[in-house]
């Protein structure tokens, strides 16, 4: 089978809802930037007897701290960063940091081996895809972090580096996306039906224990 990143109706809808969010930031006052701030290491919203439920709520935190330093990479290159920006990308990298760590660790440590493991080799290129997915995405994620903290300690950054900034945050935002697609298109809907209520609760003791 093969694999289309296509971009859906959803997707940009909910893009430009989280940039008019972004946009409502710069006129807000300082005290009020964490109204926006990506939450990190927070409680997940579903319960871990759900785990493909935390899944996908990582998601949604991942691909907002995605999109928020996409974002910022566009609108203030050739300045200074504010105080809200600063703000809203040091927390926007922190969740990149933790939750996706953990997000990692839950999808190849703890459901992928299952999935392989109860599926036939060729109903396995979705995980292969989504592994080499974030092997690419391994070395954009450093090069973001690298810059977006030489753009926050010195107050600017080199033409190029802005020009490299913007294609790396533009890139991993594109990669998650086809992440998103495949799992919750794809991946989710077959863990559903051939893994059991027992799977299921072992992996999120995983989870669970992972946060703990």
């Amino acid at each position: 089978m093969t694999l289309k990143s296509t971009q859906s109706g959803d997707i940009r809808r909910e893009e430009r809802h989280l940039e008019n969010r972004w946009l409502g930031v710069r006129e807000r006052q300082v005290g009020n930037v964490s109204q926006t701030a990506v939450q990190t290491g927070a409680k997940p919203d579903c319960a871990f007897d759900d785990p493909i439920g935390v899944l996908k709520n990582c998601h949604r935190k991942i691909k907002r701290s995605l999109h928020v330093l996409w974002v910022i990479a566009d609108r203030a290159a050739g300045r200074e960063l504010t105080v809200e920006e600063t703000a809203a990308v040091r927390s926007a990298m922190d969740c990149l940091r933790v939750d996706g760590t953990w997000h990692i660790a839950d999808e190849e440590e703890s459901l992928f081996p299952r999935l392989r493991a109860e599926t036939i080799s060729g109903d396995s290129e979705e995980l292969n895809v989504l592994e080499d997915n974030r092997r690419q995405a391994d070395p954009l994620h450093a090069m973001v972090e690298t810059l977006y903290s030489t753009w926050m300690s010195a107050g600017a950054l080199r033409p190029e580096n802005q020009l490299r900034l913007q294609s790396c945050t533009e890139s991993l935002k594109r990669l998650f996306e086809q992440h998103i697609q495949i799992e919750e298109q794809i991946v989710f809907p077959r863990a559903q039906r051939v893994l059991d209520g027992q799977t299921f609760a072992a992996m999120g003791r995983e989870f669970r224990a992972r946060r703990s």
